[in-house]
């Protein structure tokens, strides 16, 4: 087993060094899944244990006792962009058994406008030749979440995704990548990890030659050749620790965790090397009798280059609102896609159902 997995590993670095591998690829991956995540800035990597443990951590998905299901909406840049997520997990029929679980990811901007043949042969405009067209990324995971029956309180998952590009008739792609992650209680504190791309995830694009040709000479000097075919995605890490603290009233908890973000290339992260760099998130939440939740974040720390070269520092601010009862949880975040001055706010809604709360009597939080 040893042997495959070296094999495995050998070859899978073979292919990324033939390959052209982007610092930021297959981006609307790291948005996020639901609103209480995003409240807390992303800090949710040890703390994951809902259906929406399929993106943060799948190791979180061993926590789901239930049946259950997750939709979030979130709009981007003024409504411009529009994110959707949606998300399925399936509760064992026996204890200790896997957790299955399955979402969607949509991130589209839609009636883009089509200029390309404004013009017609005779070097008249016509509107009419304006056609619209939607760039949409798409994603489809399949995830299990188990406990380590040998460890208790050691947790371990897997994802698979499918990945769908499009931009309109002018170019496509198909793409597959796995997630994997690690959970691990030690009495108060909860430790995360989760590796995100970890084999590099790879995409194989299509360009429609038509099209090309079209838009080829309409700038002098640009648009001559097409964009690279093979495309792929570097590994992330994700690290998190995480703590539950009791309040002087027994009705409050607090809840707190510090992620490290790791990628493997040189970015503006706060600490960037040629070779990698990080960024730290901090989350809390502040419950009322596990009824209702307040939550807040700050991360994306961000060394920003100016036009006179100096530098200056950036990060996302982030605060949420949640209620849960009888098996429903519904969840806000208000968070900052930019820079703090320039105050492009994000708005996100999603709801969360335990769906045996249908048929059995009584409460269920």
């Amino acid at each position: 087993m040893k042997k495959i997995c070296f094999l495995f590993l050998f070859f899978t670095l073979h292919l990324t060094y033939g390959q052209l591998a982007r610092k930021y690829s297959n981006e609307f991956l790291n948005i996020g899944a639901d609103a209480a995540g995003l409240g807390m800035s992303k800090s949710v990597t040890a703390i994951a244990s809902d259906v929406n443990a399929l993106y943060w951590n799948p190791a979180g998905l061993s926590k789901v006792t239930v049946n259950q299901g997750s939709l979030m909406h979130m709009t981007h840049f003024a409504g411009i962009g529009n994110y959707d997520h949606m998300a399925v997990a399936i509760a064992p029929k026996e204890k200790d058994g896997p957790v299955l679980a399955f979402s969607i990811i949509r991130f589209g901007v839609d009636d883009i406008l089509n200029t390309t043949e404004l013009i017609d042969s005779d070097g008249n405009i016509d509107f009419n030749r304006i056609q619209l067209f939607s760039a949409a990324d798409y994603a489809f995971n399949f995830g299990v979440g188990s406990t380590v029956k040998k460890v208790p309180n050691l947790h371990v998952g897997l994802n698979a995704k499918v990945i769908r590009r499009t931009v309109g008739d002018f170019a496509s792609s198909w793409g597959f990548g796995l997630d994997a992650g690690i959970q691990y209680q030690l009495g108060t504190w909860q430790l995360g990890l989760m590796a995100r791309d970890f084999t590099t995830t790879y995409n194989l694009w299509r360009f429609d030659q038509d099209n090309f040709e079209k838009i080829k000479a309409a700038i002098p000097n640009q648009n001559q050749t097409l964009p690279e075919k093979n495309e792929l995605t570097l590994p992330k890490i994700h690290f998190g620790v995480a703590k539950k603290f009791q309040l002087k009233n027994k009705n409050f908890h607090l809840l707190s965790e510090l992620d490290m973000h790791f990628r493997f290339a040189e970015t503006n992260d706060l600490i960037s090397s040629s070779s990698a760099s990080m960024s730290p998130s901090l989350g809390f939440q502040l419950d009322y009798g596990d009824f209702v939740f307040l939550r807040a974040g700050v991360g994306n720390f961000q060394r920003i280059t100016e036009f006179d070269d100096s530098k200056t520092l950036s990060l996302e601010p982030n605060i949420g609102l949640g209620f849960r009862y009888h098996g429903i949880s519904i969840d806000y975040a208000l968070s900052n896609i930019a820079s703090v001055g320039n105050a492009l706010y994000s708005n996100t809604f999603s709801v969360k159902i335990d769906f045996d709360f249908l048929k059995k009597p009584g409460k269920r939080i």
